[in-house]
This record gives C-alpha cells, structure tokens and sequence, in this order.
C-alpha cells in the first residue's frame, strides 16, 4: 500500500464511512465512534502496515472492530470500577452513621432522665403523636412537648460539647 498524502487522504474518504457505521453500531456513540475510526487512521498512518490494496478495507475493519472493542472493554472496567467505588461509598457512609447512631445512644443514656428516654423512644421509635405518648405515660400534651425539647436542647449540647 502505497503511503502518500494523496494516496492517504482518499483511502480515508473512501472508507470513512464504512468503518464509522461499524463502530457505531457496536460501540452506539457518535463521539466514541469517530474517535475509534480516527485512531485506526492515525494507528494506520504513524505504523505504515504493508496490507495489499485489494486488503485494505478488510484490514482497516477489522482494524476498527479491534478498536471499538477495546473501548467497550474500557467501558466495562470503568463501570466495574464505579459501581466499586460506590459499594465502598455505601459501606463507609453506612459505617459512619452507624458510628453517629452509637454516639447519639450514648448521649441519650448519659444525659437523659428515664422519663425523657421514654418519651423520646415512644415519639421517635414507636411513631406516636404527642397525645398518643402523653396517654401511655399519664402526662399531658404539654409536658410531653417539653420533655422532648428539653432532651433534644440537651443531645444538641452535648453532640457540640463532644465535637
């Protein structure tokens, strides 16, 4: 195969085309698709292979089969490595909460009376409203409101004290 500018210039025009729709079709991006048909042309140009002019086409798709599916093979270690790093992400963020939770228990057994605990657990874990706790306890509305704002003032204190 001859390699001169010319000669260069109207293999790229006349099979351009060709190797373009296949690697689109296997790699279905425009951008990728141009990119792996440009470096097939520029692997082309810069290694000069010796490939018989009734080959050529043949060679430069194969050529450009290769190259898109490195780039598939690229895509699929990228993705791999993302949906690691979000594993990692999860399990982190799920350590770290787990570590705020045990501070929090912490707090509320340390700081808390027993009726403060008991109103919190039944307006917070059991999901009551203020008049459903202050039925259960035996108190009222309002004192139910208080014991909560007081506990929760206090768990703010101390969360800033031991930051």
């Amino acid at each position: 195969m001859d390699y001169s500018k010319q000669k260069f210039e109207r293999l790229y025009k006349d099979n351009y085309p060709h190797m373009y729709r296949m690697a689109f079709s296997m790699v279905e991006n425009v951008d990728d698709s141009k990119d792996a048909v440009n470096q097939v042309f520029a692997q082309v140009w810069r290694g000069k292979p010796q490939v018989a002019e009734t080959s050529v086409r043949g060679y430069l798709l194969a050529a450009t089969r290769n190259q898109c599916l490195h780039i598939l093979r690229t895509r699929q270690l990228q993705r791999q490595m993302e949906e690691e790093l979000q594993l990692d992400i999860v399990a982190s963020q799920s350590d770290e909460r787990e570590e705020l939770l045990q501070q929090l228990q912490q707090v509320i057994d340390d700081n808390l009376t027993e009726q403060d605990r008991r109103v919190l657990s039944l307006h917070y874990d059991e999901e009551m409203t203020y008049e459903e706790t202050a039925t259960v306890l035996g108190i009222s509305a309002s004192a139910v409101n208080k014991h909560i704002t007081r506990s929760l003032a206090k768990i703010r204190e101390t969360l800033k004290i031991a930051k």
